[in-house]
């Protein structure tokens, strides 16, 4: 006696289960598309709003944290020390903090090094920053000095994409300058520019470049230079007051701020502590993007439960005459939850055609605004959402069908 391989069991039962279900969607065409097209409302809608927000927070990233380092690592906080007053005494005192001065990163060149072992850093740049005063004739400003090292400050901040006029240099007397200051000093390219940094510490140095960071304050006071006459001018040689670093995924930047300072044992402060207004902002639009999708998906279940229960209040009749036949209750099953499960796929694949279409339009129309990236990922995770939506809202109707009495069901009018 020949034995049927029970793969090849399964397959053909699977095959049959496909038929059927393709038939009952076909016998209701018109039910079946306005299904199909309020799926792929949906999914439209997780696509487009998905990526508008997510465009709109990858903006709003850029916008602030493209001026300024994502971890700020500095020396070790200064505090005064009172000695005891003696034993079993106690002294009362009104302390205030102590006036931090500008101090340098001992061994700098160790921690960079040691830093630039991890992966999850794209860029380690030592920055000395400082006061100083700049002046051109009679006008003086308050500006803040800034030392680069070119080779890695363009991980940090890329200073060519920001300037308005002249080029990229420092070192050797050059400087550049915020525009907003050289308004307010009356400088052009070329012009020559006076540094006092105090204590008879000046240097005469040559505009080279103006740029504008979009930030005011960045924009009035800014100088750049290199790192040789930041240090001759705060009188720090050899010295950094700051290691600038930026990460991979600026969202982890806490956490790696506190991995840092326990392993340098600096004072470290990441972009989510300085900027917590922006963050909560950031954190509210990702809160919003994740409750749309619940409720697109909660809107798609609830349709597709609807006519998947209406249809197995149809097609009675059919199932009995299935399980009269010889039909399991797992394939009458299988027959419901791979109707909802097509449906969920029909209508979500042409949701994500339509939203990847109005993500093309957006970007066409709004240049002045942002422009949307759309990932692959965002597309599949918008079409797996809406055929799980379909398949988990065609159970209820499906364990209905699979538990019809045979004899009952055929006689049903």
């Amino acid at each position: 006696m020949l034995s049927v391989n029970p793969l090849a069991r399964f397959g053909q039962s699977l095959w049959i289960e496909w038929r059927i279900a393709l038939r009952f969607l076909a016998d209701n065409p018109l039910q079946t598309f306005l299904i199909s097209v309020a799926i792929s409302v949906g999914a439209a809608v997780i696509v487009f709003i998905t990526a508008l927000i997510m465009g709109l927070q990858s903006n709003t990233i850029d916008k602030t944290l493209g001026t300024q380092a994502h971890i700020r690592i500095e020396a070790a906080r200064q505090h005064n020390i009172l000695s005891p007053k003696g034993k079993n005494q106690y002294l009362w005192v009104l302390e205030s903090p102590r006036a931090q001065r500008l101090q340098t990163i001992n061994n700098w060149q160790e921690v960079r090094d040691a830093l630039d072992q991890y992966g999850v850093l794209n860029t380690v740049s030592p920055l000395i920053s400082g006061p100083a005063f700049a002046q051109n004739g009679t006008a003086r400003a308050s500006i803040a000095l800034m030392g680069i090292d070119p080779s890695r400050y363009g991980g940090i901040i890329q200073l060519p994409d920001y300037l308005l006029q002249g080029r990229f240099s420092v070192g050797a007397g050059d400087v550049m300058i915020g525009h907003q200051l050289a308004e307010d000093l009356g400088l052009r390219i070329g012009d020559k520019l006076r540094l006092d940094a105090g204590d008879n510490r000046q240097a005469v140095t040559k505009v080279v470049g103006i740029f504008e960071l979009g930030v005011r304050e960045l924009d009035s006071r800014y100088v750049y230079t290199d790192l040789k006459q930041a240090q001759t001018l705060l009188n720090l040689p050899g010295g950094v007051t700051i290691l600038e670093l930026k990460l991979n995924d600026v969202f982890a930047a806490e956490h790696w701020a506190q991995r840092f300072k326990k392993l340098t044992g600096l004072h470290v402060q990441s972009w989510m502590e300085t900027n917590s207004q922006l963050l909560n902002a950031l954190s509210s639009q990702s809160m919003t993007t994740q409750m749309i999708r619940v409720f697109v998906a909660l809107s798609v279940i609830f349709g597709i439960a609807s006519v998947l229960a209406v249809s197995v209040v149809q097609r009675t009749r059919e199932v009995g005459i299935l399980r009269a036949m010889g039909a399991s209750q797992q394939q009458i099953l299988r027959v419901f939850l791979l109707q909802g499960g097509l449906l969920g796929l029909a209508g979500s694949v042409l949701g994500v055609l339509v939203g990847y279409s109005l993500v093309q339009l957006f970007n066409t129309m709004s240049d002045l605004l942002f422009v949307i990236q759309l990932e692959p990922s965002m597309l599949l995770s918008a079409i797996f959402i809406s055929t799980a939506a379909g398949v988990i809202a065609a159970a209820v109707p499906a364990r209905r069908a699979a538990h019809y009495d045979p004899a009952v069901a055929i006689r049903y009018v």
